[in-house]
């Protein structure tokens, strides 16, 4: 039985298998950038707007590039047979959701989906190991 435990934020994923007692752990980066607006338009009254930027175009490119992220996600975990899904802000349930809407048939293998604080790799195997040696 393979199971497969995925610690992820915006920034990486890092994904655990266990198969026959052995651990593997490999790393996805997320290649999302981040986005630090310039520019816009200041004003002359004191008070008013400093800065008017039109960021629904950021907002989109990260939207895409977060779905990038998410598919290569799936398709590194699609052979598992139970998955966990862990994470310390909203990027995990929101992995979850597009699990649910566009990997269905991996949808149904999520045993768990948790909200923990940020990890070191030796953390998360840990975490993993001990969540999949309870389950059973």
């Amino acid at each position: 039985m393979r199971n497969v435990g995925v610690w992820l934020d915006k920034e990486k994923a890092l994904v655990v298998t266990i198969e026959n007692g052995i651990e593997n752990m490999k790393t996805i980066q997320s290649n999302i950038e981040t986005f630090r607006i310039h520019g816009g338009s200041g004003t002359r009254f004191k008070g008013g707007p400093q800065d008017v930027v039109q960021d629904s175009k950021y907002l989109e490119r990260e939207k895409h590039q977060t779905k990038r992220y998410f598919d290569k996600l799936a398709e590194g975990v699609n052979n598992a047979d139970s998955l966990a899904i862990f994470g310390p802000a909203e990027t995990f349930e929101k992995f979850k959701k597009e699990l649910e809407s566009s990997h269905k048939e991996l949808d149904a293998k999520v045993k768990t989906v948790k909200r923990v604080d940020s990890m070191t790799d030796n953390q998360v195997k840990a975490l993993v190991r001990d969540f999949f040696n309870n389950e059973n």
